[in-house]
């Protein structure tokens, strides 16, 4: 396997209140450009349900409800080794660096979505950036087992570090 190098800026400004972090891009991320864009990934579904809106479909709308919402959104990993989309076969991970975006925002909570994202940035970030990440389940089709309304549950505590 050779390295995947993240391309994907993350999005964010100096009103962003909480920071949502995912592993590293899909491939189908990777071609489009943008985070989550998979058809079959719930990560906008499930955050369009969480406020109470329609889905936001292209990258200028996603971007236009991140900024609305005070979402900060980038991935834990600047580059790695990895099979297709599967986290379990992550190898030679390097983290980003998030100063910027501590420096500009004013962050209130880390979430990180799935486990290995989680655990990438306990291991690697919390220490530095003095902020332990709070678990969302994946929005991955390989979540297959939690249904739309359990993940939209889980995310709901978004809301309350967005007030």
């Amino acid at each position: 396997m050779k390295p995947i190098i993240h391309t994907i800026n993350p999005v964010f400004n100096k009103n962003s209140k909480i920071l949502i972090l995912g592993t590293m891009p899909s491939p189908k991320s990777r071609e489009v450009g943008f985070y989550y864009s998979h058809p079959q990934n719930r990560f906008w579904k499930t955050i369009a349900e969480v406020f109470n809106t329609t889905i936001p479909l292209t990258v200028e709308e996603k971007e236009s409800f991140l900024y609305a919402a005070r979402i900060a959104l980038w991935d834990v990993l600047a580059s790695c080794k990895i099979s297709g989309a599967d986290d379990n076969s992550i190898k030679d991970a390097v983290v980003n660096d998030f100063s910027n975006i501590f420096e500009i925002a004013n962050i209130k909570a880390v979430f990180t979505t799935g486990k290995k994202a989680t655990d990438l940035f306990k291991k690697h970030c919390e220490k530095k950036y003095g902020t332990a990440p709070i678990y969302l389940p994946s929005t991955s089709p390989a979540n297959c087992k939690m249904s739309q309304q359990e993940l939209t549950s889980a995310y709901r505590v978004i809301a309350d570090y967005i007030k």
